[in-house]
């Protein structure tokens, strides 16, 4: 049986994966804590906030980006200028800490995930997680989307800043090497993204164009008052959201700027809880709450007056009133021609016994 989020996923039910990625580090200089407490503290919250699952960010800044690599991001609230510079804030985990952490979420029945950002961090993640994520920066990254693909495990795979033919080619490697679930995540590479970008009706494109993955969404939106942003993504096909995650909306830099925090986790989750209640079930019949209603609201067939027995039933001697506990009027042909086998007094509601 597939495990945690993937199972999830695949039965339709929403997943809320917190992006913590390297948002700790900053936590632990504000409390003035050691690194892996930060991390488990960001953990444990965003469990008791409601979350699925947890994901980190595993890089060496040396691995990741060239020494002369502009920022993409919003300066204003990130001043760091370089990619390289910004990264190398943030890369002192590897293997042995992200163990640690990833037993600590199993101890709290939480899943563990990182984005490998390098073939070392890609093998020693493996044994650690049973998704792989690949990030939109790599989506045309074949040699390592290929190397991850052959681990053999279900793969969250971003597509921010793509077209439909980079995506049709990367899909198509991956599948070369691994059959399990993908879940595609919609996600629009601006940091933050205003909301008048979130172009999220491409769910909806993604949906009908790859029936054969689970479709999700990466939103890097600030969080909105009522979650409109993630229901509305939800409600367009989107089962998995991730978002990045943090303990203070207020720090300065990197990814707080935009991260939900605790309350805003239980936003969601509270909203999409509301979403599913009032979507409800996708057949197409009456509702057992709507008995009464169906009965009483609707119409009969009623003497619109005084009909004597043996009375040949005509049009003229017929009504429709509530309530539709009577011969219904789409029975009104079979009615007509038909002899009144008693007195009916103007007003009574016409059953078929009444008549031959």
């Amino acid at each position: 049986m597939e495990k945690g989020l993937i199972r999830k996923a695949m039965n339709g039910e929403f997943v809320l994966i917190a992006e913590i990625g390297v948002n700790f580090y900053d936590i632990a200089k504000k409390n003035e804590i050691p690194l892996m407490e930060a991390a488990k503290l960001m953990v444990k919250e965003a469990k008791d906030a409601g979350v699925h699952a947890v994901k980190f960010q595993s890089y060496k800044a040396s691995t990741l980006a060239a020494k002369e690599s502009p920022a993409y991001w919003d300066t204003t609230e990130e001043t760091t200028a370089s990619q390289y510079e910004l990264f190398k804030k943030f890369d002192s985990f590897s293997f042995e800490e992200y163990k640690e952490l990833s037993a600590f979420c199993g101890e709290i029945g939480l899943e563990f995930l990182s984005t490998a950002f390098d073939f070392e961090s890609a093998d020693y993640l493996d044994e650690l997680m049973d998704v792989f994520k690949i990030s939109s920066s790599d989506l045309n990254n074949h040699p390592f989307v290929e190397y991850q693909a052959k681990k053999g495990k279900p793969i969250l795979l971003s597509v921010g800043a793509s077209d439909v033919e980079e995506i049709d080619n990367t899909l198509e490697l991956i599948r070369k090497f691994n059959e399990q679930p993908i879940i595609l995540l919609h996600c629009v590479l601006e940091y933050p993204t205003p909301y008048g970008h979130a172009n999220l009706n491409k769910i909806a494109s993604l949906k009908e164009r790859y029936p054969d993955v689970i479709i999700g969404y990466s939103d890097h939106t600030k969080p909105d008052p009522a979650a409109d942003v993630i229901k509305t993504a939800y409600t367009l096909g989107a089962v998995v959201v991730e978002k990045h995650f943090t303990l203070d909306k207020t720090l300065p830099g990197n990814d707080h700027y935009h991260a939900m925090d605790p309350d805003d986790v239980k936003t969601i989750i509270r909203g999409i809880a509301f979403v599913d209640e009032i979507r409800g079930s996708y057949e197409i019949k009456s509702l057992d709450t709507e008995a009464a209603a169906r009965s009483n609201a609707r119409r009969s067939l009623v003497a619109a007056g005084n009909i004597k027995k043996g009375d040949i039933i005509t049009s003229d001697v017929l009504t429709f009133k509530r309530p539709g506990t009577g011969i219904p009027p789409k029975d009104m042909l079979i009615v007509l021609g038909k002899t009144a086998v008693q007195d009916i007094e103007e007003d009574t509601i016409l059953q078929f016994e009444m008549l031959n």
